[in-house]
């Protein structure tokens, strides 16, 4: 049974890591804009299929490398959009020939404008695709016109906004339509250590890393594009302590380099998910 000191712990991590959000925003020098954005307007936050369907520390890599080798080009002779060097795309979009074919058909017809939203997208993310539904607004946002970490969240019975997880997301390409990818978040009260991010693992995989809370159950999820179904989600793991290590084994079958979203997830006290992690890996069907 959930305790009113485990519900009180739990909550004022949250709202604490809220807070320490919008002080860095403040200090850092970098774009923020605290408040709330409402959920993807257009037709469902995820992609359909015109254009194409999209086929940490969990947070991808921050440094400003990227590729040397010419950019590939589609049978148009447009330049195939790329993500920063070191980063996987784990959502909205599978590749960059499935970006410049939404960028094609917002030209001509303005199709899914959300992707040009950061807020919109890491919503989107975690509401739609994670399947995280009582999370419905952006509750921060720090970094620059390329990078950005966006927290999303929900209110509180006071009508506070609580922040459950902090979304990473990158601009897929270059131009003025570039749309934001999801590629990680960055890890506060669960992280989610392991794998590493970028790694490839073969089947049974261990994911874990650390939590603070008291009386929590975790859940781990493994996505892959296009589809919104988990191809694995375990049964709910009790959890909780001070910074404590957790640690589930997890199945992954995928075809060799095959990119696998990782999700973990808490809650239960006031909402089902009260936060979250996510990192990015590539499969490999080799024998351990």
């Amino acid at each position: 049974m959930r305790t009113r000191a485990g519900r009180s712990r739990l909550v004022a991590a949250v709202v604490a890591v809220a807070s320490a959000l919008a002080l860095a925003a403040c200090g850092s020098g970098s774009p923020a804009a605290p408040g709330t954005t409402a959920p993807p307007t257009s037709s469902g936050p995820a992609p359909t299929a015109s254009p194409p369907a999209p086929s940490s520390t969990s947070s991808a890599p921050t440094g400003t490398t990227s590729p040397t080798a010419p950019a590939p080009t589609s049978s148009s002779g447009s330049v195939v959009p790329v993500l920063r060097h070191g980063s996987l795309p784990l959502w909205p979009f599978g590749s960059g020939r499935q970006v410049l074919a939404w960028q094609q058909a917002y030209r001509t017809g303005g199709t899914q404008p959300w992707h040009r939203s950061e807020r919109e997208t890491a919503v989107a993310f975690a509401h739609g695709y994670l399947g995280y539904v009582e999370i419905d607004r952006a509750t921060s946002r720090t970094g620059t016109a390329s990078d950005a970490l966006v927290g999303v969240g929900w209110a509180d019975p006071g009508g506070r906004d609580v922040t459950v997880g902090v979304v990473h997301l990158l601009r897929f390409g270059t131009g003025a339509d570039a749309p934001w990818e999801v590629v990680g978040t960055r890890d506060t009260v669960l992280s989610l250590t392991s794998p590493r991010y970028g790694s490839t693992v073969t089947s049974p995989m261990t994911v874990g890393g650390r939590i603070t809370g008291v009386d929590e159950s975790l859940v781990v999820a493994v996505r892959s594009l296009p589809d919104v179904d988990p191809l694995v989600e375990t049964a709910p793991v009790p959890a909780g302590g001070e910074d404590t290590p957790w640690r589930i084994r997890v199945p992954v079958t995928a075809p060799d380099g095959a990119v696998r979203t990782i999700s973990v997830s808490t809650g239960g006290h006031l909402m089902a998910v009260e936060a979250f992690a996510v990192t990015g890996v590539r499969a490999s069907s080799a024998t351990p």
